[in-house]
């Protein structure tokens, strides 16, 4: 049992570029979800699968590189969980973080459900930060 799973899923994304996979499982719940939906619309990652496997589903998270097969490089450069289980961090929208100039994105949870800083600032609300990608 871990405390953080949604540590747990960017670490395992993480790795998974580190090591060159296709792919990677991770434990599903509904906000895993949400971040592989809003991963997928940034193209972040090229799709995510949620399987029916018994007893516990698993998400598929298909990850997306570019360059040819020798320079191959993934698109994902850097994930960081801001708020996490001991220190949570809530923004208004005026605060939310621009994520290297604007050339990354920050994934809030808003009384209106999960979607990116910018999509929060433009519907003028703000919420709990809960990982930065870039």
């Amino acid at each position: 049992m871990y405390s953080d799973p949604i540590a747990d899923m960017l670490t395992r994304i993480r790795n998974g570029l580190v090591a060159g996979q296709s792919s990677v499982l991770i434990p599903t719940s509904k906000l895993k979800i949400e971040i592989a939906r809003i991963l997928k619309e940034e193209g972040y990652i090229e799709d995510y699968q949620v399987g029916e496997e018994e007893p516990f589903p698993m998400l598929s998270v298909t990850l997306k590189y570019y360059g040819d097969r020798r320079h191959r490089r993934p698109v994902i450069t850097g994930l960081e969980r801001v708020s996490r289980p001991g220190r949570r961090v809530y923004r208004d929208r005026r605060n939310l973080p621009w994520v290297l100039s604007g050339m990354g994105i920050a994934i809030v949870s808003t009384s209106q459900g999960l979607m990116t800083a910018e999509d929060a600032r433009r519907k003028g609300i703000g919420g709990e930060i809960l990982c930065e990608v870039w």
